[in-house]
């Protein structure tokens, strides 16, 4: 699990990236509807992406934690 949560989280944040990227150059040269269209398509990728990769990157790691008996900070 944390393997595909690692891998979600690289895969999210590129999708971020990307989508920073595609808005500056937006920015600099003017937005052309298909650069619009990456910009969005970019944001909603990363964004559906990192949800469920942070929230079992946390499960994970208090997971494991809690096997070498660590306190779980509550």
């Amino acid at each position: 699990m944390d393997r595909l949560a690692r891998g979600g989280k690289h895969l999210g944040y590129s999708c971020l990236l990307a989508a920073m990227v595609a808005f500056v150059v937006g920015a600099a040269g003017g937005f052309t509807p298909a650069l619009v269209t990456v910009v969005v398509a970019a944001l909603a990728a990363g964004s559906i992406v990192l949800l469920p990769a942070i929230i079992i990157g946390f499960g994970v790691h208090a997971a494991e934690r809690d096997d070498r008996g660590d306190p779980s900070g509550h």
